[in-house]
């Protein structure tokens, strides 16, 4: 099929020229990378991406097409979120011929559907190497009018992607508070599978209102600064001695409460090939990882120790208190996509609320 000229344009004034192969609107967000090989239905829809066009760095994408999309009343298992999250997609090349036994429609007739630009004809190898070196910056995708760009960073993103209203989900004798900060759907499922209720809470709800035995603080998008409320729900669990697991921005979040400070990383960790070592155990492991804010390790109060770091950067990947009550990875343990060896990490927050 035929597809109209489009254009990946940096901050700094750089071009990269393409062909439009998703929705043919213009469109404007911060320009990442994901390192995946594969996974992109459930990437396009974790809540994380919000307000970043994503590149993927595999040269291929759309030879296994999509599922059926996404319903609100029906969640698809093959979709972290009800929608896409990203603002755009760049790819090298573009597969129209898709075959999986899941697929139900092109990669391009999603997009389309959820209202996604994309660009296909991209060098991606180019575009991410000058990513790597001069760092995560804004760009826009221009196809016919020429938008202005937008920092996602300037807003309180969490707020734009967290649940609106309460949710009871599962059964069980004990109940997790989840503070949804954009949490992907598998997060959840970890939980109502090992026999736990789940209260799914707004990131600005006060949990001293309600009834539960655990807390866990999802992953979200942004500057995990901007989430004063739910810094200070985690500030209440420390005061009443509650377990609490953060993943990801709720890493993060929990650094904050106790008294760390957090920077944005230079272009980020996103794929899922990351490898972390357990300085508990000496262990090593290669996890799944979304994030552009990291939590200095250095700035940890002396009663948390550092738990993982990055074996590329050295950053922080966790952190856990001595008292053993409170802990929290970057990565995403629930994986989806992605290695699924940290998954014994839910066990472990879990076991303490039993």
């Amino acid at each position: 099929m035929p597809y109209k000229l489009a254009r990946l344009i940096l901050e700094d004034g750089n071009v990269f020229q393409g062909f439009s192969f998703g929705f043919p609107a213009s469109s404007a967000g911060e320009v990442v990378f994901n390192t995946g090989m594969t996974g992109y239905p459930e990437t396009l829809t974790d809540p994380s991406y919000f307000g970043e066009i994503l590149t993927l760095t595999y040269p291929l994408a759309g030879n296994y097409g999509a599922p059926n999309s996404a319903h609100p009343d029906f969640p698809n298992p093959d979709f972290e979120s009800d929608r896409i999250q990203v603002r755009g997609l760049i790819v090298a090349d573009y597969s129209e011929s898709f075959s999986h036994w899941h697929s139900r429609q092109s990669l391009a007739d999603w997009l389309i559907a959820q209202k996604i630009p994309a660009i296909t004809g991209i060098d991606t190898r180019a575009l991410t190497q000058f990513l790597r070196n001069k760092g995560t910056m804004l760009g826009k995708i221009v196809i016919d009018d020429d938008p202005d760009f937008y920092d996602p960073n300037r807003h309180n993103l969490v707020s734009e992607v967290s649940r609106k209203k309460i949710e009871i989900l599962g059964n069980g004798s004990k109940r997790i508070a989840l503070i949804d900060c954009g949490a992907k759907r598998s997060i959840i499922s970890n939980l109502i599978k090992r026999g736990f209720e789940v209260l799914a809470l707004p990131w600005n709800a006060d949990i001293s209102a309600y009834d539960f035995n655990g807390i866990l603080i999802s992953n979200g998008p942004g500057d995990p600064t901007m989430c004063a409320e739910t810094i200070r729900s985690a500030k209440f669990a420390f005061d009443h001695n509650i377990p609490t697991f953060g993943i990801c921005l709720g890493h993060q979040i929990l650094a904050l409460a106790a008294g760390a400070k957090t920077f944005k990383l230079k272009f980020g960790h996103r794929g899922q090939n990351q490898p972390v070592i357990d300085h508990l155990t000496g262990r090593c492991y290669i996890t799944s990882q979304n994030h552009g804010y990291a939590v200095e390790k250095d700035t940890l109060p002396h009663d948390w120790q550092a738990w993982f770091s990055n074996l590329n950067d050295h950053t922080n990947e966790g952190m856990i208190h001595h008292s053993g009550r409170f802990l929290s990875v970057q990565f995403h343990p629930e994986a989806v996509p992605g290695p699924v060896d940290t998954q014994f990490l839910f066990d472990r927050f879990l076991e303490l609320v039993k």
